[in-house]
């Protein structure tokens, strides 16, 4: 009998995981079951893969030889999945999406109708969230995908990115500013502004952006600080001040002419979005039909974020 993926792909887990329980637990197996299947790969191959112990389970030189090919199995399979995924149209299932918030209120919901369109037997489920949340619900199974606003720093878990983000000028109607192309910065760190508290994903980006452009963040005039981008949004459409913000959220208020979102000349402030998963699961078919979906955008399209 010949060698199955299923079984290279219980040993990779195996291998990663250093523990037939912790496999078993990630893989959705029974302890035995996995035990049996490792047992039966050697009894293919006439060598043990593993040195087995009460503290530690080690791989043995013959299993530390199988790992790459197991590996180049693995992805091999995913990257076959995911191309075929293109040309699948009727995909059932149930996606579970967990998304940061600028991500999940403003960016992704815009970018469901072609792919629903393309995908009418899925449904989807996503909940926002923040990224220690996120990481956690995929750990436990709950969440298929992540989407989240900086990389993630866990062993568990791959960071990939897929899409690119910019920060623009966004001021009220009947600003001085309105119906410029662009405006300098030293115009726009004259204003008086409103942002979102110290830690949150797109504050970061601007201080960021301004310390490696030579500018002290601390010399900003805030005349507001607030706890959500709806807060923000509000408070600047109201003409209490004005804020660097993504133009995905803000296109309503653009499409209105409540707000206008101006670039500003001299500095950029870009951003990527991060696709997270599991590092030794397979991605559920959704999930990958999706993250391929996700990796062709490339850039948030500009018809979600239109100009005043």
């Amino acid at each position: 009998m010949a060698v199955s993926f299923h079984q290279l792909h219980i040993f990779y887990t195996v291998a990663a995981k250093s523990s037939f329980s912790a496999a078993a637990q990630a893989l959705h197996m029974t302890q035995p079951a996995v035990t049996m299947q490792i047992q039966s790969l050697e009894d293919y191959f006439g060598t043990k893969l593993f040195h087995r112990s009460t503290k530690k389970l080690q791989l043995s030189d013959a299993g530390r030889t199988l790992i790459p090919y197991a590996k180049q199995a693995i992805d091999l399979v995913q990257q076959t999945e995911e191309a075929m995924s293109l040309f699948t149209k009727q995909l059932h299932g149930k996606l579970q999406l967990g998304a940061s918030l600028t991500i999940g209120e403003y960016v992704i919901p815009p970018l469901l109708g072609s792919f629903i369109s393309s995908h009418p037997e899925m449904t989807i489920s996503m909940g926002v969230m923040n990224t220690t949340q996120i990481v956690e619900g995929i750990r436990q199974h709950q969440l298929h995908l992540g989407l989240v606003e900086a990389p993630v720093n866990d062993p568990d878990m791959i960071t990939e990115e897929v899409m690119e983000d910019e920060l623009f000028l966004v001021v009220p109607k009947g600003h001085p500013y309105i119906g410029r192309d662009s405006v300098a910065l030293e115009e726009a760190l004259a204003c008086g502004f409103i942002l979102r508290e110290q830690g949150s994903g797109t504050r970061q980006v601007m201080e960021n952006a301004l310390k490696d452009y030579g500018h002290n963040f601390s010399s900003l005039r805030i005349v507001m600080e607030l706890g959500s981008t709806g807060a923000v949004k509000s408070a600047v459409e109201n003409g209490l001040g004005v804020t660097i913000m993504s133009k995905s959220a803000v296109r309503h208020e653009c499409s209105l002419g409540l707000v206008a979102a101006i670039p500003i000349e001299g500095i950029s402030f870009k951003r990527k979005f991060y696709a997270v998963q599991l590092k030794d699961s397979m991605l559920a078919w959704p999930a990958m039909a999706f993250l391929t979906y996700l990796r062709q955008q490339s850039i948030i399209p500009e018809a979600l974020a239109p100009t005043d």
